[in-house]
């Protein structure tokens, strides 16, 4: 890594930071779970005024002055078209004056008018309704004034944001209470994995669109055409369904996303994705009633997921998007792998079927809003030996039929910030070559790099299991029931350590029914009755 890098990743931490405790200062009218919306949309303007005006200066260089005001001439650039009003420039002018909130709220409404593209992406008359504080506000604008977003564009600043503005609500309201998000090297080791080059990309839970994000960096990294690659997304909260919008047309992403519960209304019913990414909520409960999609084509073929949890309807919602060769990678909570009745029904068929190319378990602590281990799933339709171009590159993929790479890595990654774990790309790097080795042919007639090598199963790491392995093992797809462990004190075994807790759990239940009902007695002996 180059030595320049560390003083740049500070520089950002202050920003963010920076940015964080200006909105500190609006506490009392704003709440920290609000702070995120009230600053995206200033930052959205200041990008889009950044733009527009550096395409503005660009035409005045090339003598083409008399079309500074017309709009054609800024999205053939992909650049936003601002009315005066709407400029960055005027907003600081005016950042003091009493007004100020309706002067972006006008600004926000004018610029989405002026392009179809943020139709419905833009929050309506929503800083003049928040009652901030005019001097602390202008305070704030001062910190994002201070933001080169042009030199910046490359970084996300809408995703760096978010994540901060996240992982600081989650730290100081307590684990759970803040939203789930995907960190960046999570999204990047899933890119690298499945490498979504060209075709279709879905997300059913997209949030603020990262995986999008990162998915078309890894193309343009790979030197791929992102005019190849169509982004379709749904997410459910409209707030969130907004920023989605906005991040990606900042970007220049063009994207088919749209708002609605995923499960009750599903808005790409005909869709058939080349890749999915996704980081669906864990271990979502009352996600359907008894009665409620009993008859839905996604679980055709398969049990119906239970009510009690909907990590099986997120899964089999991902297989049926899925196209004849497609390929998905989507987070889900460990307790996915071995659990019981009907996802059991649903994860040996998914088995039987040659559905799971891939589990690999991920270190604890990557969150900010949790500190369990998830898996990484990875889904192929398509398992067989057989050659595909991407990015002008023939691939030459092994038959692995009727086998699922196991890998462990929950003692890999780097600490940062502390008490938190990142795959970097060191890390990444061991898990891509160790999976595209046992995935792919090695041969020099493939071309593909060189560091491909015959794979070899690794213990402490990683094991490929038949299928016959695996019924053997009950359908668990728990890691540690395939890796050799050699180094550790005890081979973690997942189902067995769950029914140990549920039956301690069970028992100090009973006991608590016990003192209940002794209590209640002692009450009633006393002349009191206990309702």
């Amino acid at each position: 890594m180059p030595k320049t890098a560390k003083p740049n990743k500070k520089q950002e931490k202050s920003m963010e930071a920076a940015l964080w405790e200006s909105c500190n200062k609006l506490r009392g009218a704003v709440e920290p779970a609000e702070y995120k919306h009230v600053v995206l949309s200033l930052i959205f303007l200041k990008y889009a005024g950044d733009r527009f005006e550096q395409r503005k200066q660009d035409l005045v260089e090339q003598g083409l002055k008399e079309y500074i005001d017309t709009v054609e001439f800024y999205t053939a650039e992909n650049v936003f078209y601002l009315p005066e009003g709407c400029r960055w420039s005027y907003i600081m002018q005016n950042a003091k004056q009493p007004n100020i909130f309706q002067i972006i709220d006008d600004a926000l409404s004018n610029i989405e008018k002026k392009n179809k593209q943020l139709a419905g992406a833009l929050p309506n008359n929503y800083y003049s309704n928040l009652g901030l504080d005019k001097t602390k506000f202008a305070s704030l604008l001062d910190e994002i004034n201070k933001l080169d977003t042009v030199k910046d564009s490359e970084n996300d600043l809408i995703g760096r944001v978010y994540e901060y503005f996240l992982g600081k609500f989650a730290i100081a309201e307590g684990k759970g209470k803040g939203e789930y998000y995907t960190p960046k090297s999570v999204v990047n080791l899933i890119a690298e994995m499945i490498e979504p080059y060209d075709g279709k990309i879905y997300d059913p839970c997209c949030g603020s669109g990262g995986m999008f994000v990162q998915s078309m960096k890894f193309v343009k990294a790979h030197h791929g055409n992102q005019k190849n690659v169509s982004v379709y997304g749904q997410e459910n909260t409209n707030t969130t369904f907004k920023l989605a919008r906005m991040n990606l047309a900042i970007r220049g992403i063009s994207a088919d996303i749209r708002q609605g519960d995923t499960f009750h209304n599903d808005q790409h019913k005909d869709l058939k994705a080349d890749y999915i990414m996704a980081n669906p909520p864990f271990n979502q409960k009352g996600w359907r009633d008894d009665n409620q999609l009993i008859d839905d084509p996604r679980w055709r073929g398969f049990d119906i997921p239970p009510t009690s949890n909907a990590n099986y309807g997120w899964i089999l919602n991902i297989l049926s998007k899925l196209s004849t060769n497609g390929m998905a990678g989507f987070l889900l909570a460990n307790g996915a792998l071995s659990a019981d009745g009907t996802e059991l029904a649903i994860r040996r068929k998914l088995i039987e079927n040659d559905k799971v190319e891939a589990i690999i378990i991920l270190p604890r602590n990557m969150f900010y809003s949790t500190d369990i281990s998830v898996t990484l799933w990875i889904l192929n339709n398509n398992k067989k030996a057989r050659v595909v171009t991407k990015n002008g590159v023939e691939i030459h993929f092994r038959d692995r039929e009727n086998e699922i790479l196991f890998m462990d890595l929950r003692q890999m990654g780097v600490p940062f910030e502390k008490k938190y774990v990142e795959l970097d790309q060191a890390t990444r790097d061991i898990v891509i070559r160790t999976y595209h080795n046992w995935q792919q042919v090695t041969s020099v007639e493939t071309g593909r790099a060189p560091s491909l090598q015959d794979y070899h199963d690794e213990p402490e790491f990683c094991y490929s299991a038949t299928r016959d392995e695996i019924e053997q093992k009950g359908w668990s797809l728990v890691p540690s029931k395939y890796i050799e462990f050699r180094n550790r004190d005890e081979q973690i075994d997942f189902d067995t350590k769950m029914q140990e807790l549920q039956a301690d759990i069970r028992e100090l239940l009973q006991q608590e029914e016990e003192s209940k009902k002794e209590l209640k007695m002692l009450f009633e002996k006393l002349g009191y009755k206990i309702c």
